[in-house]
């Protein structure tokens, strides 16, 4: 005798996806509990505005990894054929994605395991009979999927950036043209491929135009956005914290209840530097926290509470100092720094790989001239002393020798020989300075990233710097901080005779 044919009616439900979604799976919630999956308000959000290419910036407990993965086994359940990918940051944490899968699997109605199988199962793939399959791995490049999701891709990128490039060039390729791809995360800093990617998605949202097929949809929601962040116990608000809730609705437009803040103060001090990251009230808050590893991290976090890194430009009539490195490949990065009042002040930054002395001695001049500033000291690193270039006459001579013939005298600068103590250095400096935003934003962006390196084996941060895009600018302000000494009279240096190489 043959299985009971299903209702005209249980047939239409099942063909409707947004039912299903709401009806058929199960999941295990925080609390170890199996309930049924019910979409809240952000992930109704997220399947209502979904593109082809979804960029997700995550604030916590919203669901939206839980939602991904069901929608994930729906596709692969009710269309045949139909291949899945998920990418993780372990392999640990990869095959955890997998058994969320088979868990909610395990839980659907039986006429529907009746005819949608699971063929094989093992820790890196799961295929069903009607030849549909989800894969998980740390990277993905075997293959045409219909559905990726990397998940945690901040963070991949902020301690593994090599991994993150594979990924880049591997998974993200996996995907077939017009199909579902998401990539989620917590924010971990200004920098590396998930900040650019979801950067480039806002500016498509801002623009007000919809994103083409191969270009992402930024989503977020923020905390205040769920109805269930709220604290009915009254909780005392400072001057400091009226002042931000204060700042919210005057420059966004948010305005919060009573019970609202007393929920993220409290939340905040159980979080503590953390708060931005986990629970932003808005997307740049988000990439505003200190990115975990970070060395300086927290140091530029508090500044811009403080209100120190904004429009702080040029101050005529005080003398301009800068502070150099000179990388590895030809990479010299510059700060423009002036002491006013007795407070540090950056006022610019350059950077730049591939050219002579000439060019940024140029790059000076013309910033110079557009402003009638004059120079004080020009801070080199000890190894200018030493590192040759070669002149247009065919001749080998140090830098500092060098820049000296084109008017420009520089003071050697001794690194400190212990890193630690350098960048312990930088953090005591930090407080002391405000920055130009606009004309930092590239320096600024490097204090911010500079990192421990991470060993992927241990899966600890390792004692010592990672050389990467953020090193030189990150020591050319350690060229600051080991070297300045605050002028006795305020002169400036004065140079004749300029010759250009």
């Amino acid at each position: 005798m043959g299985e009971p044919a299903l209702s005209d009616e249980v047939v239409d439900l099942w063909a409707d996806r947004r039912w299903r979604l709401q009806n058929l799976y199960f999941i295990e919630d925080k609390h170890g509990n199996v309930v049924r999956f019910n979409m809240n308000l952000a992930q109704e959000k997220l399947l209502e505005d979904l593109h082809y290419l979804n960029i997700v910036l995550k604030a916590r407990q919203m669901g939206f990894s839980t939602f991904i993965l069901i929608l994930a086994l729906d596709c692969c359940i009710f269309n045949s054929n139909f291949a899945a990918g998920l990418v993780a940051d372990t392999k640990k944490n990869a095959e955890n994605l997998l058994k969320r899968i088979k868990f909610a699997y395990e839980r659907l109605p039986d006429e529907i395991r009746r005819v949608v199988e699971i063929s094989a199962d093992n820790k890196g793939e799961i295929e069903f009979s009607n030849g549909s399959s989800v894969e998980v791995g740390v990277s993905l490049r075997s293959g045409t999927k219909n559905f990726l999701h990397i998940s945690e891709y901040g963070k991949i990128c902020a301690k593994a950036p090599d991994k993150a490039k594979e990924i880049k060039s591997g998974s993200l390729n996996t995907l077939a043209a017009r199909q579902l791809g998401f990539i989620e995360s917590t924010a971990e800093g200004r920098g590396g491929d998930f900040y650019e990617k979801t950067q480039a998605a806002r500016r498509i949202l801002d623009s007000g135009r919809e994103p083409g097929d191969m270009e992402y949809r930024f989503h977020f929601f923020a905390w205040w956005q769920d109805a269930t962040y709220q604290l009915d116990q009254p909780v005392l608000l400072t001057s400091e914290d009226e002042a931000y809730f204060a700042g919210l609705e005057a420059e966004h437009g948010i305005r919060l209840s009573e019970p609202q803040k007393w929920w993220y103060v409290s939340k905040r001090a159980e979080q503590g530097d953390d708060m931005w990251k986990e629970f932003p009230s808005t997307p740049d808050e988000a990439f505003q926290a200190a990115k975990e590893g970070a060395y300086f991290g927290k140091e530029m976090r508090a500044l811009r509470q403080r209100g120190r890194i904004g429009a702080f430009p040029y101050v005529p009539n005080i003398v301009v100092n800068t502070f150099w490195d000179f990388g590895l490949g030809d990479t010299q990065t510059i700060w423009l720094h002036q002491e006013v009042a007795g407070e540090h002040r950056f006022v610019g930054y350059f950077e730049d790989s591939g050219m002579g002395l000439g060019h940024y001695f140029a790059w000076l001049d013309k910033w110079a001239a557009q402003r009638g500033a004059r120079w004080g000291v020009h801070h080199g690193p000890h190894d200018i002393d030493h590192r040759r270039q070669t002149t247009t006459a065919g001749q080998a001579e140090t830098i500092k020798t060098m820049s000296a013939q084109l008017g420009f005298m520089f003071k050697t600068v001794q690194r400190n020989p212990d890193k630690v103590n350098a960048i312990h250095g930088v953090r005591m400096k930090l407080p002391g300075c405000v920055f130009d935003e606009a004309a930092c934003s590239a320096g600024i962006l490097h204090l911010e990233n500079y990192s421990r390196d991470w060993d992927e084996k241990l899966a600890v941060w390792r004692s010592h710097p990672r050389h990467d895009e953020h090193s030189h600018g990150a020591d050319a302000f350690m060229t600051f901080t080991d070297g300045y000494v605050p002028p006795v009279n305020g002169g400036s240096w004065k140079f004749t005779d300029r010759k250009v190489i």
